[in-house]
This record gives C-alpha cells, structure tokens and sequence, in this order.
C-alpha cells in the first residue's frame, strides 16, 4: 500500500470516528437538554401544588363542586408526593424493580389511596402513549388496589 493510500485511509478513519463520536454527544446532549426541560416542567407543578396544598384561598378557586377545599388540599398533597416518586422515575433515580415498594410505601396512606381512588383514571388517560408513564401508572394501581382490599370495610 502506498504511503498517500495509507494516508488517506487513516484520515477517512478519523474523520468517520470524529462524525460517530460528535453524533453520540449531539443525542447526549439532547437528552439532557430534555431532561433538564422535564424537570423545569415539574417543578412548576410541584410548586403549583404546594400552594395548593397549602394555600385554602387559592385552592377553592380550582376545587371540583363535589369536593371539600379540605379534602381536595389533602389530596393534591397526595398528589404531590406522587408526582415527585414519578419525577424520580422517569430520570432514573428509582432503581429497576423498586418502583412496586416506592408505589406501596405511598399507598400506605389512606389519602394517596383516596387520591387514587378520584384521579387514578385521569392519570391513565393522561399517560397514554407513553410507555414509561403507563408502566408507572400501572404499578401505582396495582399498589392502590392491593392496599384497598388489605383495608377492612368501614362499619
């Protein structure tokens, strides 16, 4: 092989590598750039839950006719907790095959059950189409439910 091909053939080689590298930062850096926009995203909604939760004033403004502000402030506090384990799970911080303890830890408490028992639905609808969302959706019911028949019926 002459010394020119040789060349050239290393050059093709780095230039191929430098493209296959600089295309693997590009996705890095787009899912980052997604990640960091999802947490922007949910951190308005925990704080718009929080002044909810806490908040009577305001929370009477958006409560359905059917709830008390009481309740309905309890359970957007519910509301709240799960949206963090969610928030957690979908940037990777709940290990594989934790989320059914972290979803039975939270149904534990009579108000995310109760939580669950109102808005489990919407969520579902909500998570449509998005595999990762439904597969938390679907063990956070499975918990809700395991829960709510382990619970003795109210006298």
């Amino acid at each position: 092989m002459k010394l020119t091909t040789a060349l050239l053939a290393a050059g093709a080689a780095v230039s191929l590598t430098t493209a296959v590298v600089g295309a693997a930062r590009l996705r890095q850096d787009a899912r980052h750039q997604a990640e960091r926009n999802e947490v922007a995203v949910a951190r308005n909604q925990l704080d718009w839950l929080t002044q909810m939760s806490t908040n009577p004033d305001l929370a009477k403004l958006w409560t359905p006719e059917d709830i008390d502000v009481e309740e309905y402030m309890q359970l957007l506090h519910a509301n709240q907790q799960i949206c963090t384990l969610s928030l957690r799970d979908r940037l990777g911080f709940v290990r594989h095959g934790q989320l059914p303890f972290y979803a039975s830890m939270l149904m534990n408490s009579d108000v995310c059950r109760r939580y669950w028992a109102r808005f489990g639905d919407l969520r579902a609808q909500e998570a449509e189409g998005d595999e990762r969302a439904e597969h938390f959706t679907e063990v956070l019911d499975r918990a809700a439910k395991t829960h709510s028949r382990a619970q003795p019926a109210a006298a």
